[in-house]
């Protein structure tokens, strides 16, 4: 089958200057997959034609460089059909990096608060401990002011959404930072706390989420989502674009799966609270995905993990600073 000459017209902003330049397509293989092979007579390459059988260096390297060739080629496309979509303005524009490594380096700030709260990330509840134990009262007192502290073992424990009469058994994945998430959220959002223990707002459903194991769950859901497990010390974030979108033959690079992770560690330079106040607000989210679906104790996991995939789209979005940035704190504004 005779090949096509494809015309491929350049902008003026195009790498090399050039307003044109033709291409001769390589020959489709049977299986549609585009091999090495299909390249030894194109273009620039139809010498490697000419090598022996006998002289296989020659055709090796010839096709190293075929291969090194197309590896730019493509690259170059990629780039400029980056450039060229995001200065239309197109959605896939938004969607196409301009380059397939983007680099972030945290600031000292930035890595000082972020080994604050890994360090606060391994801190187990000891119920033995007597700050530990002065922590848990000083929920309950934020929760029901007006009523005595009951023993760290009663009954009485059940009415704030713990499991069993001992809250210590609860805090298994949670750890210690899930109760001083709840804490904060008392001190710092006094009318939401009250709203979400008590279920306030909406219609509720006959067998309610618990409110403290919830709280313990979101804790366990953003420690997961942000990665802040990650044993990786290197203040370099480094993201690298995957190549798994396939646009008529060429790999165009997808935007990096950890977007949510280097968001918060840029709120971090400006709230060295920033993973408290996203606790609170996806408590709020929770409770709001809660009441839409009309869901029920069974139904928690579910709303759990569309809370999880709300939070990351608006972290995703641009211009956000600071946890109040993000569109769903509002609700959580409006009744604190």
């Amino acid at each position: 089958m005779a090949l096509k000459t494809i015309r491929r017209k350049l902008h003026s902003g195009d790498a090399d200057g050039r307003r044109s330049e033709d291409l001769d397509p390589p020959k489709p293989s049977s299986n549609c997959e585009a091999r090495l092979e299909d390249y030894i007579d194109f273009g620039y390459y139809k010498a490697t034609v000419g090598c022996s059988d006998r002289n296989k260096d020659c055709l090796d390297n010839k096709r190293k460089e075929v291969n090194i060739h197309w590896t730019c080629v493509l690259s170059n496309l990629s780039t400029q059909w980056s450039h060229r979509l995001a200065n239309t303005g197109s959605v896939l524009g938004r969607l196409l990096p301009a380059s397939s490594v983007t680099t972030f380096d945290l600031s000292p700030l930035q890595e000082e608060r972020l080994r604050s709260l890994k360090r606060r990330l391994h801190v187990q509840f000891d119920a033995s401990c007597l700050d530990h134990q002065n922590a848990l009262k000083h929920l309950w007192q934020l929760a029901y002011p007006n009523s005595e502290t009951p023993p760290l073992k009663s009954d009485s424990w059940k009415e704030m959404g713990w499991q069993s009469c001992d809250p210590s058994t609860d805090f298994r994945s949670g750890g210690y930072i899930s109760l001083e998430n709840l804490i904060f959220l008392g001190k710092h959002y006094p009318n939401a706390f009250q709203i979400l223990l008590h279920k306030r707002e909406g219609e509720r459903a006959t067998w309610e989420y618990p409110f403290a194991v919830a709280g313990l769950n979101i804790s366990f859901m953003l420690i997961k989502m942000l990665d802040l497990e990650s044993g990786n010390s290197n203040p370099t974030i480094r993201m690298e674009a995957q190549s798994i979108l396939v646009l008529k033959g060429y790999f165009v690079p997808e935007l990096p799966s950890s977007k949510a992770r280097v968001r918060f560690l840029q709120l971090l330079e400006f709230d060295a609270e920033a993973f408290d106040h996203l606790y609170c607000l996806a408590f709020r989210m929770l409770d709001a995905q809660w009441l839409a679906r009309r869901a029920s104790y069974m139904e928690f996991n579910e709303v759990l993990k569309s809370t999880r995939i709300q939070l990351e789209r608006e972290l995703a979005l641009e211009d956000i600073t600071r946890v109040k940035d993000l569109p769903a704190y509002n609700m959580l504004a409006s009744i604190s």
